[in-house]
């Protein structure tokens, strides 16, 4: 059986909300979604690759437009390496430096030390104001990553 999560992450890949925020934001996740089987939250001591799993579609340049789907898995072997302490990379389309955070995802994800996130929330995703909530209770802007597993 598969699994849909709604994941959202700081903007800030470092990002790392106070204890009673991220609690609060859960709890205002849980009100949003109430249908959720789960609401959890994960902080993990350096910065992760959050993906999109099976809703993966590629990814393009955002200097250039350019497919990246060619140099992208490199860049990320790369930066795994130094377990993402850098996020830039040349792009191997325009030779242009940019921060594979920043990176034009088909479907959203990201990168980051902390996730909230509802498993099977029956639910498309939050509205703009609701985004906005959940960033203002983190004290951060937030990205939503729409993930099948």
């Amino acid at each position: 059986m598969s699994d849909n999560y709604l994941r959202y992450i700081p903007i800030e890949p470092g990002f790392c909300p106070a204890n009673p925020a991220a609690e609060a934001a859960a709890n205002m996740l849980r009100r949003l979604l109430p249908a959720a089987d789960e609401v959890q939250t994960r902080l993990t001591s350096r910065v992760r690759f959050v993906d999109a799993g099976a809703n993966w579609e590629g990814v393009t340049c955002p200097a250039c437009g350019a497919d990246a789907q060619s140099w992208w898995s490199d860049a990320m072997s790369e930066a795994a390496e130094t377990q993402f302490e850098s996020l830039e990379v040349r792009a191997g389309c325009c030779g242009a430096v940019v921060s594979l955070n920043d990176l034009h995802y088909r479907w959203p994800v990201g990168f980051a030390r902390f996730v909230l996130e509802a498993m099977n929330p029956g639910e498309r995703g939050l509205n703009e104001d609701q985004l906005d909530s959940l960033g203002a209770q983190l004290g951060c802007r937030v990205r939503e990553i729409k993930a099948h597993v």
